[in-house]
């Protein structure tokens, strides 16, 4: 299996890394300058693509690691051309273009897979196995946080620009809008508010962006679910934590701690135990690692993945209603999206 990566940035970088682990071969890389891709390709072999087409006509498998306004487009091109395709989050920039990405995989035949890397983190995919075996009861209230600093470019951050990055909220805060349906099942209403405090451009961006969102997720059964996400910590921090209460106990995590996975039961004498397993540490595969994995054995014997396309999407519809909620000022409800018909 050939693999070919669009976008040489971080997501490149780290998706590259992991095709290394795999027995698929990287075919090469395409960026907007051959200079910007060669080191890439010095280091994983593969050639520099001069254009999409040349790498489409040169792989079986495409990844596509570019900005998020970029994604319809290519992975259009990519079914057009019967190439699988990867696709890192969001999976697009409106629902109708994500259901357009899906409809025309379907109708190619080809596999869509989109890039939710926090399901294949040990410690959230452990919670929701907690969950799931019933050890905590019903899921009632859900807790995620991601912090960070600002994303940093030297020069063209489209991050900067919410036309194309939706800022924190859909690019940040999708990871953990993602998990929060994960656990607890469909959305119904979403309420957010955020802060969006920069004074730098896309053309020059002197200074980090700082956006800061929350929002509110009411779930289809009545669980609820509070999801703050920040791009206001200063480089390079980077935070996570989540608190998953049941009706029979509790599950806390919080990556700054010493000791950051905590469960605890309802009983007549309080009680912690580890029910969810602390991994190793550190870490001995990268979860974007086990990611690319978990698509390489999808893609060449038809294994389930973490998370399906319709996923994807499910969670781009809750991060562009809290998008809606914070320019509006009011919670926004949510249709349940209609199946994209192959």
């Amino acid at each position: 299996m050939r693999v070919g990566i669009v976008g040489v940035g971080s997501m490149g970088s780290i998706h590259a890394a992991g095709w290394a682990e795999t027995p698929a071969k990287i075919a090469g890389f395409l960026h907007r300058t051959e200079a910007g891709a060669r080191p890439l390709a010095d280091q994983y072999g593969g050639q520099v693509y001069a254009d999409l087409d040349a790498l489409l006509a040169d792989v079986d498998v495409v990844d596509i690691c570019t900005p998020t306004h970029l994604h319809h487009e290519m992975v259009l091109k990519a079914a057009e051309a019967g190439r699988h395709v990867i696709c890192e989050k969001p999976i697009a920039r409106t629902v109708e273009q994500g259901q357009e990405m899906i409809a025309a995989c379907k109708a190619a035949g080809v596999r869509l897979l989109v890039a939710h890397v926090v399901r294949s983190f040990p410690e959230y995919a452990l919670a929701k196995a907690a969950v799931d075996r019933g050890e905590i009861g019903q899921p009632a209230v859900i807790r995620l946080a991601r912090e960070s600093s600002g994303p940093r470019k030297a020069v063209n951050n489209w991050f900067l620009d919410l036309v194309k990055s939706g800022g924190v909220i859909l690019d940040l805060m999708i990871h953990d809008f993602d998990y929060a349906r994960w656990v607890a099942g469909e959305v119904q209403t979403v309420y957010a508010k955020s802060i969006w405090n920069t004074q730098a451009t896309a053309e020059s961006p002197a200074d980090p962006v700082r956006d800061h969102g929350l929002a509110i997720l009411t779930h289809r059964n009545g669980a609820l679910s509070h999801v703050a996400g920040s791009w206001a910590l200063p480089p390079p921090e980077f935070h996570t934590r989540f608190e998953i209460a049941g009706t029979e106990g509790l599950i806390q995590y919080d990556s700054e701690s010493t000791k950051p996975i905590h469960l605890y039961f309802h009983k007549e004498e309080a009680e912690e135990a580890p029910a969810v397993p602390r991994p190793s540490s550190p870490l001995s595969e990268s979860p974007y690692t086990t990611e690319i994995k978990a698509f390489y054995e999808a893609l060449v014997h038809d294994a389930p993945v973490p998370v399906s396309a319709e996923d994807g999407l499910a969670a781009l519809q809750i991060a562009l209603a809290a998008l809606e909620s914070a320019r509006t000022g009011v919670a926004v409800h949510l249709e349940p999206l209609p199946e994209v018909p192959s």
